[in-house]
């Protein structure tokens, strides 16, 4: 079958290792005739200046799906979970001296530099916040609900696209990535991708980051997959 659109992550995945952007991944994607979906934790200025580089704007899943905008003039969609996750993240002030990044911006999620001990963050919201995560993209951590992801944000991509999850291939690198290749009808694993990530996806690249993106791209043209 031929997939009728891609969703793909940005950092590790169209980046180099030290988040510069891949030209290679970058010329990929914008010579592709289906559209192209960006889906990133970042916040949704970072997410739209990136679709535009890139040349694929601006149809975005922004903050890990919190945040979804079909179009760079269009009113985003914004999930009203950040509430839930103010309060997780007041309570482990009181243990640790966190540093939130990009705030300003943030609609659903809080955002924090890694130099905190993660597991035992968990451990101690343990069962009084049952509706929050703490999840590591190796970039840094996000406090966010469990009732929204990339695979929540793609399910609302593609009712406002007319499309189905299943008319999705997803490319990935990491743990926020996850759902969203679970609900892509094809899944892709760029090579320094968690192993849990290759697990799930139907091809994994030999070749890590934004140049495991272009190989992939390569992969899905020749066997007329797109």
């Amino acid at each position: 079958m031929k997939f009728k659109a891609l969703v793909i992550d940005i950092d590790g995945t169209i980046t180099h290792m030290d988040r510069k952007l891949s030209l290679e991944a970058a010329a990929k994607l914008r010579s592709l005739d289906i559209p192209v979906v960006i889906a990133t934790g970042n916040v949704l200025c970072y997410a739209k200046a990136a679709a535009k580089l890139v040349g694929v704007c601006c149809n975005i899943i922004a903050e890990n799906g919190g945040v979804i905008v079909d179009g760079f003039d269009k009113v985003p969609i914004i999930s009203n979970v950040i509430h839930e996750c103010e309060e997780a993240y007041e309570f482990l002030s009181g243990t640790f001296d966190l540093e939130k990044l990009d705030s300003v911006h943030r609609k659903t999620e809080i955002v924090l530099r890694n130099n905190f001990d993660v597991e035992e963050a968990r451990q101690l919201l343990g069962s009084r916040f049952p509706g929050v995560e703490i999840i590591d993209t190796h970039f840094a951590i996000h406090i966010k609900s469990r009732k929204i992801n990339k695979g929540t944000g793609l399910l609302k991509m593609a009712e406002l696209m007319g499309l189905k999850t299943s008319d999705f291939v997803a490319i990935g690198d990491s743990v926020n990535d996850l759902e969203m290749l679970e609900e892509a009808g094809f899944a892709i694993a760029v090579g320094n991708a968690d192993d849990f990530l290759k697990d799930v996806a139907d091809y994994v690249s030999k070749a890590t980051y934004g140049d495991g993106t272009a190989e992939a791209i390569d992969y899905l043209l020749s066997r007329s997959l797109i």
